[in-house]
């Protein structure tokens, strides 16, 4: 199994690692979307005006959990671990996705494990923490077993089509999820944190065969938002896919023109993403 997992104190060079296999999580939930609209993201950079193309966009909202699994966990008392979070979506009206899965590889931060949600909304990501079924998962299936973990949420868009929304479908059903978070540095203007983030948006909307769906936005959770600035989630058709785009002169050019001069550190994490069943735990 494997998986990549980087952590970065800026500056460094760009990282490059050989991509794994691990065995993971994927899937979709149920629930209400958030509104749906027409809308042109712009950024401006000196002379430099570019448009994204005017598309029907879906807002929706993000929640990453990664998790620092105990050391002498057992197999069987990870499977059930990972079993019930997934299985949770089932008792969450307005859960529209979910991947999860192992991080492989050595280590950094002591995070093991990521799990990936989406919510149709803020108000639907809030009821999360609250929801009884939820919480006795979290009390008595995940937290025995770990001894920390970390939540960044934020709202983005999502092209309007049920498929991409509840990433239902056949190629939903594989490939790698791709997990960044960004803390950029205080000093840093919005103008440039924005034309970070849309260099790298429009990167992957330039790979529509390795890449089936990014999203990323500002994380509004308190606990954790002066750790993590950002997040971004990618979702690539397969391990191969991933592997071309991290070693491609493009992204290299992005990380380290856009990202890496402005960012304090960053944390970028993947999985495998493999169909699973639907038995209720």
């Amino acid at each position: 199994m494997g998986v990549l997992l980087l952590s970065l104190t800026m500056p460094h060079s760009f990282p490059i690692y050989p991509v794994i296999s691990s065995t993971v999580y994927g899937g979709h939930g149920n629930g209400i979307l958030g509104r749906n609209r027409f809308t042109v993201i712009s950024c401006a950079n000196g002379n430099r005006q570019r448009e994204r193309n005017l598309l029907r966009r879906r807002e929706v909202v993000e929640h990453i959990c990664l998790l620092k699994a105990n050391k002498n966990i057992s197999e069987d008392e990870e499977k059930e671990m990972l079993d019930y979070l997934y299985t949770s979506q089932y008792q969450m009206r307005g859960m529209v996705a979910i991947s999860l899965g192992q991080i492989s590889g050595e280590a950094k931060e002591d995070y093991t494990h990521a799990v990936f949600m989406r919510f149709g909304s803020k108000e639907d990501l809030a009821k999360l923490y609250e929801n009884p079924p939820y919480l006795q998962v979290m009390k008595k299936h995940v937290l025995p077993y770990c001894h920390g973990l970390m939540n960044v949420d934020y709202e983005s868009e999502v092209e309007d089509d049920i498929l991409h929304i509840f990433r239902k479908g056949e190629e939903y059903n594989f490939g790698v999820e791709f997990v960044l978070l960004i803390a950029f540095v205080e000093a840093a203007i919005v103008e440039a944190v924005e034309d970070a983030l849309m260099s790298l948006q429009e990167l992957t909307e330039e790979h529509p065969s390795l890449i089936l769906q990014c999203t990323q936005g500002s994380n509004f959770n308190s606990k954790t938002s002066e750790e993590y600035t950002h997040g971004a989630v990618m979702r690539f058709r397969s391990s191969e896919a991933f592997q071309i785009f991290l070693s491609s002169s493009r992204y290299r050019d992005v990380w380290e023109s856009k990202l890496q001069p402005i960012a304090r550190k960053t944390l970028a994490i993947h999985f495998c993403v493999d169909p699973v069943g639907t038995e209720i735990m």
